[in-house]
């Protein structure tokens, strides 16, 4: 009986018909809120990563500007540069 008289009053009908609507049907429904802090934190962890890349790149140029053995390294490995009296011999990992 006090289920039915429950079940019968119009302000808990409505009340559970809003929170459906909100839970589910509405524009930025529960899961569309979920998503949306989920790519936040996403990008978020991305950005941090991109600040510490940054930061690193930053310390590599002044190294390499201040440094002529850094520099003469750098030359070496990445653009394969080499003394005149000197050969270069690439290895390629397949």
């Amino acid at each position: 009986m006090l289920i039915l008289k429950i079940l019968k009053n119009k302000y808990f009908l409505v009340i559970i018909g809003l929170i459906v609507w909100l839970l589910y049907f509405d524009k930025n429904d529960v899961f569309t809120q979920f998503d949306l802090v989920s790519k936040c934190n996403k990008l978020n962890a991305e950005k941090e990563y991109y600040i510490a890349e940054i930061e690193n790149n930053k310390k590599e140029i002044l190294e390499l500007q201040t440094n002529k053995e850094s520099l003469e390294t750098f030359a070496r490995e990445k653009y394969l540069m080499k003394r005149d009296n000197e050969d270069v011999f690439v290895l390629v990992k397949k």
